[in-house]
């Protein structure tokens, strides 16, 4: 049986390990898995450190959504560990003045004692509408909660001060996948588009009838293309 490649998982914004729990069942054959803690920096950069201080010398890196966000800042920091890449529902830009509004005002109903009412909110934006019940919808909230207040603070302030990883793209050289939802609402597909056309060689995969947080709710799809991206 061939080596067991090292992988390391990056969740995205309010999420934990759970948000990978299918791909550590999928891979277990074929990958030793590590899911980063990114709830301690305020920095997307302070994040890709904290990562890579617990991550194996030479690792495949994948994220979601914020996730991908400290993936392409892993790869600036120290490519000359990362064996393959995989962003998923993710975006190569920085943050929008729209968008910062948004995430001020979310930062804002937190620190007013309303951290629970967040995901209700973000619910309809991270699930296509096909998956917005249990078991999904529990397990995003169940997610949230044990994030909690401090922590979605954090990474909000990371998310709005991230850099435009655009320019950067071209220095990537190790197989990439770039997989996102067809209907995902915060990372559309042309976004998604935009960092495999950047990054050379890269495979791009759409997924139907998929929001944004693409390993919980097409598991499958996800799975199989991880597992030829690991192993091809």
């Amino acid at each position: 049986m061939a080596e067991k490649q090292q992988l390391l998982l990056l969740p995205g914004l309010l999420c934990d390990a759970a948000l990978w729990q299918f791909q550590r069942e999928a891979l277990v054959d074929v990958a030793e898995v590590t899911v980063a803690d990114l709830t301690r920096s305020d920095s997307i950069e302070g994040m890709a450190r904290d990562a890579l201080a617990a991550a194996p010398a030479r690792f495949a890196v994948a994220g979601l959504s914020m996730g991908g966000y400290v993936a392409l800042e892993i790869m600036r920091q120290a490519p000359e560990r990362v064996s393959h890449l995989a962003l998923l529902d993710t975006s190569g830009r920085s943050d929008t003045p729209e968008l910062t509004e948004r995430r001020k005002a979310l930062i804002e109903l937190a620190n007013r004692g309303k951290f629970k009412g967040v995901t209700p909110r973000l619910l309809p934006q991270l699930l296509h509408k096909d998956h917005q019940f249990p078991p999904l919808s529990t397990i995003v909230t169940d997610m949230a909660q044990r994030i909690g207040q401090p922590a979605f603070i954090r990474q909000e302030i990371a998310i709005m001060n991230r850099r435009d990883s655009r320019p950067f793209l071209k220095d990537i050289v190790v197989p990439t996948l770039v997989m996102v939802g067809a209907d995902d609402q915060l990372t559309p597909v042309t976004v998604n588009e935009e960092l495999a056309d950047g990054i050379r060689g890269a495979e791009f995969q759409v997924i139907a009838r998929c929001g944004h947080l693409s390993t919980l709710e097409k598991p499958d799809v996800v799975n199989r293309a991880m597992f030829d991206w690991l192993t091809t």
